[in-house]
């Protein structure tokens, strides 16, 4: 069924600003499969495909799981200026506190930060479990320990998903080096 207006309906604004299980699934129905499997590409770096027919624009995503990094300027690494965010504690220092309800407290202050620079979805946290002490990237990963990486992990997504905010788990397994990363 074809839309004669780029202004969204209000169920559909509805859904964007606070959704119930209903709207949503009611928004889920009125996709074509075309436009479902459109959601999983991009349309720029940090931005996923809009739906111009049902007056939805493409969500916003952003890499920081230790601080939103909202890239302002044309470099996608936000060498040309990036939003003002806050630091927050590496994910190996939330995990050496072994108390996994502070970091839902991060997810939950990350949420509100992503929720005021516009961002629907947070790529993050890092999940691969430290399995060599020259990975370039163990400060993103929780630990070594699967089971208290994963505790962290749901805890983390727990607080940033409570404020309305997509979560992307990232680096499931295997990135355990920087050198040749991309070609290993």
């Amino acid at each position: 069924m074809a839309r004669t207006s780029d202004k969204p309906d209000a169920e559909l604004v509805g859904l964007v600003n606070g959704a119930t299980a209903e709207a949503a699934e009611a928004l889920v129905s009125k996709l074509t499969l075309r436009e479902k499997a459109s959601l999983c590409s991009g349309a720029s770096f940090w931005n996923l495909q809009s739906i111009k027919r049902l007056g939805l624009t493409g969500p916003n995503v952003s890499d920081g799981p230790h601080g939103v990094r909202r890239d302002l300027g044309s470099s996608h690494l936000g060498l040309d200026g990036s939003a003002p965010a806050t630091c927050f504690p590496c994910a190996c220092t939330l995990a050496s506190s072994w108390d996994p309800t502070l970091a839902m407290l991060v997810g939950e202050a990350l949420g509100r930060e992503c929720l005021a620079l516009g961002v629907s979805v947070l790529l993050g946290p890092g999940v691969n479990i430290k399995r060599h002490p020259l990975c370039g990237r163990n400060f993103e990963y929780f630990s070594e320990d699967p089971l208290l990486a994963g505790e962290f992990a749901a805890s983390f997504v727990k607080g940033v998903q409570s404020q309305g905010v997509g979560t992307s788990i990232k680096h499931f397994a295997a990135n355990n080096q920087e050198a040749n990363r991309v070609s290993i």
